[in-house]
């Protein structure tokens, strides 16, 4: 936190007391949306609107998109309507903007000027959610093929899959891509009687995003997206290679961490050495859990790393405690994860990723080709979970409306970029990518590990609230050092979107 504030008094950033663009405005335009109030520790208003199944067919069936708004705290100096749509794909905006206070908190400058708006996006949460046998979802199976017939276990099982789901969730599962997602958005804009809306999108909201800036640039007046997905990436193995050398990147910045932190459970080891001897071990079948006596797999163990890497701050003392204690052999504090019951469960990551995503591979020894090559070039991570991003979405049946391509962007306003040095769910060079494809953008870095710069940066924070406030981008060059925690009682729990610690069997919900 101090590096951070050193930083504002170098950079010389202040946040404005009065955003010169709400003088005189004041007020909200007229709605036809029927709030209610929604929320229990914390209040807000929801609401739900019908929109088209399919864009493409207005006049035809509809669904219920549940929205949600936090009026501006000093109406009268009102600058608009501020959409923060969540990541995931699809965490719910409800949840973590209106009765949740998860990026944007209530002592927030953007809370006195803006009324905070956000939705559960299509086939999520209180949107039509895409449903599947709860019983079937479990089957998934956990690990990387070790050959052509696990290889095409996966892709039966993702027929399977996908087709159980289109069963359980009705024509809107062929139609959760991110492009409609994004005409959800200015449908909304649309119903709140709002010429322009400021925008601001983390992780898989940056997409939408990106998209929105391509539709709708006569509609912004500014737009923050923070931790960025590139659509631009059509090879599977540049998928696997930028997040595998992110990952290995990652394990050598926690290494780093611990060594200047003298509470760090690893502090004073090799971390590297620790965690090589740790995956050496569980590829041979020889690493037990000592909270439960079971066999930790090599997927399981890397998984363990992965999603910690997204929040230092509230995940890196537990996972260096982990660590040590799989070492050891002791017991450890990590709670067991229990699954939810039900005939179905919401499932509505690979069908929203496998329509925007389509990847080509031939078979089975392509994909091992791959891995082979990052194992060479990654040798302590070896190759990130992110596997599964590719391969489940071959054979996946759902809707492919939004196939992966560059940026077309003209007629925004400054649209301000937001990246951390090390990124495991969106790196760094896919953040550089977005940027260099949107004309008059400002890519602002982070120059730590992180997912999400406006949770774990108050210096990015400061800059992305500053720029919405007053539309003026920071300089360039412009980044902010590395903010950890240097005891474990100053970690925090909140995350970006959901538990960026790998929830129910899917290692990538949290993006």
């Amino acid at each position: 936190m101090l590096a951070g504030l050193a930083a504002l008094a170098i950079s010389g950033l202040t946040t404005p007391t009065a955003p010169a663009q709400a003088t005189g405005r004041g007020g909200a335009p007229s709605s036809a949306v029927d709030w209610a109030e929604c929320g229990t520790t914390f209040k807000g208003e929801c609401a739900t609107i019908e929109l088209p199944v399919d864009w493409s067919n207005p006049a035809g069936p509809t669904f219920g998109l549940r929205i949600g708004r936090l009026k501006a705290l000093d109406p009268a100096r009102r600058i608009g309507v501020l959409f923060a749509h969540p990541g995931g794909p699809w965490g719910s905006g409800i949840s973590q903007y209106i009765t949740g206070r998860v990026n944007i908190r209530d002592d927030s400058e953007l809370r006195r000027y803006f009324d905070i708006v956000s939705l559960d996006p299509r086939g999520s949460g209180g949107s039509h959610p895409v449903l599947c046998s709860e019983d079937l979802v479990n089957q998934t199976p956990a690990t990387y093929p070790a050959n052509e017939t696990e290889y095409r276990t996966w892709l039966t099982f993702n027929k399977t899959l996908s087709e159980d789901c289109r069963r359980n969730t009705g024509p809107l599962f062929d139609h959760v891509d991110s492009a409609s997602a994004t005409r959800d958005v200015d449908a909304v804009r649309a119903a709140l009687g709002e010429k322009k809306i400021s925008f601001l999108g983390i992780s898989y909201g940056t997409l939408i995003g990106q998209q929105y800036a391509e539709m709708f640039p006569q509609n912004l007046r500014a737009m923050v997206i923070d931790s960025n997905v590139d659509h631009g990436i059509t090879s599977a193995y540049e998928w696997l290679r930028t997040e595998t050398e992110e990952f290995e990147g990652a394990l050598a910045e926690f290494g780093r961490w611990c060594g200047d932190t003298p509470s760090c459970a690893l502090h004073k080891l090799d971390v590297a050495a620790v965690w090589d001897d740790l995956l050496g071990k569980a590829v041979a079948g020889k690493l037990v859990d000592p909270d439960t006596g079971a066999p930790v797999t090599s997927e399981a163990l890397r998984s363990e790393l992965f999603g910690p890497m997204s929040n230092p701050a509230a995940y890196w003392f537990d996972l260096a405690t982990r660590l040590r204690a799989l070492r050891d052999g002791d017991p450890s504090s990590r709670a067991a994860r229990a699954r939810a019951g039900g005939a179905t469960v919401e499932w509505v990551y690979p069908a929203v990723f496998c329509s925007d995503y389509t990847w080509s591979v031939s078979g089975f020894a392509e994909l091992d080709r791959y891995r082979r090559q990052l194992e060479a070039a990654a040798p302590h991570t070896r190759l990130a979970p992110i596997w599964y991003d590719v391969l489940t979405c071959q054979n996946w049946q759902g809707g492919k409306s939004n196939p992966q391509r560059p940026l077309t962007i003209t007629g925004t306003p400054p649209i301000l970029v937001v990246t951390a040095a090390n990124d495991v769910l969106t790196p760094a060079v896919w953040n550089r990518t977005v940027a260099g494809q949107i004309p008059g953008s400002a890519l602002l870095r982070y120059d730590g590990a992180g997912h999400g710069q406006i949770r774990n940066s108050a210096c990015a924070r400061a800059h992305i609230e500053k720029y919405l406030l007053t539309v003026v981008t920071p300089p360039d060059g412009a980044h902010c050092p590395a903010e950890y925690p240097a005891d474990p009682s100053a970690s925090s729990s909140e995350a970006v979107s959901g538990d960026a610690r790998t929830p129910l069997g899917h290692p990538f919900r949290g993006r």
